[in-house]
């Protein structure tokens, strides 16, 4: 309730006493919030409206509008996976993606890595206090259609809503599960020596836009994020019957904490060559004014795979043949068992031992 004076002053002709006049306003609840306030977070009638307004129109699933406490799923036979992961990546939109593609691209490529068809996602937002309904919007449609273009959906879901100045805007958390390929075992344990190493495309594509986009390097023409899903380029592969050893997709670390990851955990040397690494060259210009390595510059569409060697350039002509994976490259092999090692032969024919970055370089990128 709120009250409003009317205009002017009233007389009393008894009293000779000034009174001020209100008239009682009793408006219809305020339904189309600009931003978002904290009683969006509140579990009443605003959160509901956001949840019916904002993330059920986008994200229809049966399950969701059961609305009930937890997600009622046809039953999958087989193995399952899951993962779960979190976005905090600053700025929220960048050349070649945002957030939104970001939080349902990432999770569902680490279930492509398992060799596991995704299925269902579950979706937490963190939302601060005051940001704009028509940018979350933005954001979900994005999801909406990254969800759409991977045959995904999202079945449950929360949203939380922090102080004003507290939560940089929006976080998102997804959570995975998916199918795994009956008799498909991607791991480092598979690996053998001779087993070749072959990479889907160009690297430190997605850490230099987001680096580009928030420090205002400007170029010639803008390096936009390779953020994609590796779904269908992943199951190409298997479905062709490739014999796959393992996979990982090269986030945070990049190429390099990915491969020194897979042969610290199969105990093997691994080595590659520096001088056929695929770098798109604004990304190697942009690397070198911010001392950083390629190599250790994260992705968000792109991905390591350990094939057996009898079946390396099939699988390369295979992911060439595809859109994701035009530049795709064989970039070495497996060694030897014994040491839990990548060892990288430069240009100029050296051989040095490839170390993961020790902290983070390149902060909020995902």
């Amino acid at each position: 309730f709120f009250f409003q004076a009317e205009d002017g002053i009233r007389d009393s002709s008894v009293t000779g006493v000034q009174t001020v006049l209100f008239r009682s306003a009793c408006p219809m609840p305020i339904r189309n919030y600009p931003h978002v306030l904290m009683a969006h977070g509140g579990g009443g009638r605003l959160m509901q409206q956001l949840i019916d307004s904002m993330f059920l129109s986008a994200f229809s699933h049966p399950a969701l509008h059961a609305r009930t406490d937890a997600a009622m799923l046809d039953s999958m036979t087989g193995r399952l996976a899951m993962t779960t992961d979190s976005y905090v990546v600053r700025p929220l939109f960048f050349p070649g993606g945002d957030i939104g593609t970001l939080a349902v691209n990432g999770t569902i490529n680490d279930l492509a890595m398992c060799g596991a068809r995704p299925r269902y996602l579950s979706c937490g937002f963190i939302i601060e206090e005051g940001f704009p309904m028509e940018t979350l919007w933005r954001v979900v449609r994005s999801m909406a259609n990254a969800l759409a273009e991977a045959g995904v959906a999202i079945v449950t879901g929360d949203t939380k809503v922090v102080d004003r100045g507290k939560g940089d805007g929006v976080y998102i958390n997804t959570t995975g599960v998916g199918e795994v390929a009956e008799g498909l075992l991607l791991a480092p344990s598979q690996i053998r020596p001779g087993d070749r190493i072959l990479l889907s495309g160009d690297l430190g594509r997605h850490g230099m836009a987001i680096m580009a986009q928030r420090e205002g390097l400007a170029f010639e023409t803008s390096i936009e994020s390779d953020c994609a899903s590796l779904v269908d380029l992943v199951f190409t592969l298997v479905d062709a019957g490739i014999q796959l050893r393992c996979m990982r997709d090269l986030t945070r670390g990049g190429l390099a904490a990915a491969l020194v990851e897979i042969a610290e955990a199969s105990r093997c040397r691994l080595q590659i060559s520096e001088a056929i690494l695929p770098v798109h060259e604004q990304v190697r210009a942009a690397c070198e004014l911010l001392g950083l390595e390629p190599m250790h510059v994260a992705n968000e569409g792109r991905f390591a795979a350990i094939v057996a060697p009898e079946d390396a350039e099939r699988a390369l002509q295979l992911m060439r043949d595809h859109a994701l994976g035009r530049a795709a490259t064989l970039i070495g092999e497996v060694v030897s068992h014994g040491r839990g090692e990548v060892a990288m032969v430069s240009r100029i024919g050296v051989t040095r031992i490839v170390e993961p970055p020790s902290g983070e370089q390149l902060p909020r990128i995902c």
